[in-house]
């Protein structure tokens, strides 16, 4: 069962989907009173041995949710691989064998695309690919528009569950951390479609930005007709991460009130 700020989960099969894409499915205890409907949401995976930057506050990392069986007692995540770049949840993934357990804190938030737009932008690299996945099955079968997704090899390339009239474009990038901005230009080069759009964005901290700007200012996508989220920052921790995703925050917040 859970305690008051996490639960305890177990590893129970390690799959390598492709390449640079690692699957764990967790069971146990820690699930029974786990709350169903958070595919697309969020958990943090807690790692209290680490060297930790606040002493009151353990390291944690933040993965999105793919799939929940209540009934089966089973979550399951994906972990996008950097390669040597790679961090503290990634190396654990990499070493993680049935057995193992690990501390989890959430579920947080699910943020998915708005329905009943007329067309869609479903955009993202590696690590937004589970809540895209999570996208992707809410779509309307009629669902019109484009998926663009950014991977790190053609062998990350796997079949997906999508309606015949969403475009899918693979964007190859085999040093995301080094070179940044090839799915932003993917997207600028897709012809806007004339109706109502929702957006639904997560990638690089500086991508994000730049694609902020673009759907805003260069194509008139108004707030509530977007979510837009940075999953990382190349060359930063995630703290590093959190301290600049929340300056940029505050930054927006200044922004909106402005006018």
């Amino acid at each position: 069962m859970a305690s008051s700020n996490h639960r305890i989960l177990t590893v129970q099969e390690v799959t390598q989907v492709t390449p640079n894409m690692r699957r764990i499915t967790f069971g146990g205890a820690g699930l029974v009173d786990f709350p169903e409907g958070h595919e697309g949401g969020y958990i943090k995976l807690i790692f209290p041995d680490e060297p930790r930057s606040n002493p009151d506050r353990p390291v944690m990392r933040t993965y999105s949710i793919l799939a929940h069986d209540a009934r089966q007692q089973a979550l399951t995540v994906d972990f996008a691989l950097h390669g040597d770049s790679g961090g503290i949840a990634t190396d654990w993934a990499m070493s993680a064998q049935a057995g193992d357990t690990i501390p989890v804190a959430g579920p947080g938030s699910v943020k998915l695309a708005a329905p009943g737009r007329d067309w869609y932008l479903l955009a993202g690299d590696m690590t937004a690919l589970p809540a895209l996945t999570c996208n992707f099955a809410r779509l309307p079968e009629d669902a019109q528009g484009y998926v663009v997704i950014e991977i790190t090899s053609e062998e990350d390339k796997r079949a997906l569950n999508l309606p015949a009239g969403m475009e899918l474009h693979w964007v190859l990038n085999p040093t995301p951390d080094v070179t940044k901005g090839a799915l932003v230009d993917r997207i600028m080069e897709l012809p806007w479609r004339d109706g109502d759009v929702f957006v639904w964005t997560a990638c690089e901290f500086d991508s994000m930005r730049r694609l902020r700007s673009y759907y805003r200012t260069e194509r008139g996508v108004a707030r509530d007709q977007f979510y837009l989220s940075s999953y990382w920052r190349a060359g930063r921790t995630e703290d590093q991460h959190k301290v600049d995703k929340s300056k940029d925050n505050q930054a927006e917040k200044a922004l909106a009130v402005a006018g």
